[in-house]
């Protein structure tokens, strides 16, 4: 399964980058637009880092030297995202594409971007409900439009990273404290008692307290949306490796818990976009939360974990379901992203059923992942 896995994902991605050299220019593919076309992101897009980083776990997973200058080109063309002040998502798109580059290659100014863009998501830590900021909530947006006035949501935890990194790679301890007092306050807040997590936590910036528990991509208030589970997942694991803190995987077990023993998860382990959608079965699937949390899986398997083999066996078998032909595309189709049936946000009619970049990019992680458990 996995080496056929790494061939299709090589040949389909392929012809994604022959796409884009053929075009003369640096072009980054997100998602299918409604007509079917590719839709191609700048640098500020929260996704921009997503297919440089496929390209350097493809260079990893096949050892095909000719992807290295390719995933260095497309990596450097999002440089200027280092910079971004206004984005809460700066760890995705740095961290997936530089993060990844200079664990490979060392590359001489990868550390630097890594450190400034660190700096930048920084800026958006709020001292009194400590944490980091997700969206502005200026003028007329959406976001406005709620009433919030510091909405932090759960997939913010997946910024930390690259604020841990900045820790290792500067020696300055900031970046761990934010990254620590954010995870904290998110444990403290984000949770219900089942193990499930809100989307949203909309705070007080002037006394810190919680205004607003909320969705704004889920289907209610209340409900489980699927991919906040993966990142939840996901994010404490990530900051248990990186602080060896129990109660960070205490608490990725029992969100996973969640979702193994939901009674709606389908048996082939590929959650629908929310676990309390009204119309399941006859509901949108999520492959991006599937990957999410299968990556996450095979890193927890590797920590003191009750069942180890346990989580790496249900990650195999969430494997085994993207990489049939009902989830993993056939060759030169679907716009030549590798997975089918991701869901963006549902409620803004954005994104369904369609295949999205950072779905492929956590199945080409599990599958290294995988690889490495294995050797």
């Amino acid at each position: 399964m996995v080496t056929q896995a790494i061939e299709n994902a090589r040949t389909q991605i392929g012809l994604e980058i022959d796409t884009i050299e053929a075009s003369g220019k640096c072009l980054n593919p997100v998602t299918l637009t409604p007509e079917g076309d590719v839709y191609y992101c700048g640098y500020a897009d929260w996704r921009s880092g997503f297919f440089p980083g496929s390209v350097w776990y493809l260079y990893e997973l096949t050892g095909d030297t000719t992807l290295l200058p390719l995933a260095q080109k497309y990596t450097e063309a999002i440089s200027e995202a280092q910079n971004l002040t206004w984005h809460h998502d700066i760890g995705f798109i740095i961290n997936c594409s530089f993060g990844n580059g200079l664990r490979l290659i060392n590359k001489a100014g990868y550390k630097d971007v890594m450190i400034q863009a660190a700096k930048s998501l920084c800026t958006r830590f709020r001292e009194k409900p400590q944490v980091i900021q997700s969206w502005n909530v200026t003028g007329n947006s959406w976001q406005s439009k709620r009433g919030w006035e510091c909405p932090v949501i759960i997939d913010n935890m997946m910024n930390l990273e690259l604020l841990f990194e900045a820790t290792k790679l500067s020696g300055d301890s900031t970046f761990y404290k934010v990254a620590v007092a954010h995870a904290d306050r998110t444990m403290q807040e984000h949770f219900r008692a089942d193990g499930s997590c809100y989307h949203v936590i909309d705070y007080s910036i002037e006394d810190g307290s919680v205004r607003h528990r909320q969705t704004a991509q889920g289907y209610a208030d209340e409900s489980a949306w699927s991919r906040g589970q993966a990142w939840a997942i996901y994010g404490y694991t990530m900051c248990y490796r990186e602080t060896q803190n129990p109660k960070y995987l205490a608490q990725a077990v029992k969100t996973f818990n969640f979702m193994k023993n939901n009674k709606n998860m389908p048996t082939d382990l590929v959650p629908y976009w929310d676990m309390d959608a009204p119309n399941i079965p006859n509901e949108p699937r999520d492959v991006s939360s599937a990957a999410v949390i299968a990556s996450a899986l095979y890193e927890m398997s590797t920590y003191p974990v009750e069942d180890p083999q346990a989580c790496k066996s249900y990650a195999d078998s969430i494997m085994t379901s993207l990489a049939s032909p009902a989830y993993t595309a056939p060759i030169s189709e679907n716009g030549r992203f590798v997975l089918m049936h991701s869901v963006g946000s549902l409620p803004h009619n954005s994104e369904i059923d369609v295949p999205l970049n950072y779905a492929d990019y956590y199945y080409l992680e599990a599958l290294k992942r995988k690889l490495d458990l294995e050797k």
